[in-house]
C-alpha cells in the first residue's frame, strides 16, 4: 500500500515478467472487471476452471506462484478485513498489474497520500 501511495503505479514493476503476465491475463480475462472483484465468481467452479490454467502457465517462472496472498477486492480502498480476499500470488500480480497499467490504482495514490512529517509529529 505504501508503494502504491508513493510511486506512480503505471511505472511500478512487480516482477521481471510483468509484460507477459499482463498480456496473458488480458487474453484469458479480457472483460474481467478488476475495479471491484467478486470473490464468489473467482472461486466458483467455473472461475476456478478458468483461473487454474492461467496460473499454471507461470509455475516455472514465478517463484511461489500458487502461494496465498491478500488482494484488495475494491481497488479504491486500502487493505482491511472487509476489503481483502485470499488469492494466489500470480492472481495478485495479474490483477494489480492490470490495475496499475489501466489507471485504476491512480486514485489510491491521491486518496491515501503519505502525510508529510512536521516538527511536531
Amino acid at each position: 500500500m505504501k508503494i502504491l501511495c508513493s510511486v506512480d503505479p503505471k511505472h511500478l514493476k512487480l516482477t521481471p515478467h510483468d509484460d507477459l503476465i499482463y498480456k496473458s491475463f488480458r487474453e484469458v480475462f479480457p472483460n474481467l472487471s478488476i475495479a471491484k472483484l467478486n470473490e464468489d465468481e473467482m472461486k466458483s467452479p467455473e472461475g476456478k476452471n478458468k483461473w487454474r490454467p492461467f496460473c499454471e502457465q507461470f509455475k516455472d517462472i514465478i517463484e511461489d506462484y500458487s502461494m496465498g496472498t491478500l488482494l484488495r477486492a475494491d481497488c479504491t480502498d486500502e487493505y482491511s478485513e472487509q476489503n481483502s480476499i485470499l488469492a494466489t500470488r500470480i492472481q495478485f500480480y495479474a490483477i494489480e498489474l492490470a490495475r496499475n497499467r489501466e489507471g485504476l490504482n491512480d486514485l489510491i495514490r491521491q486518496k491515501f497520500k503519505p502525510k508529510k512529517l512536521t516538527k511536531n509529529s
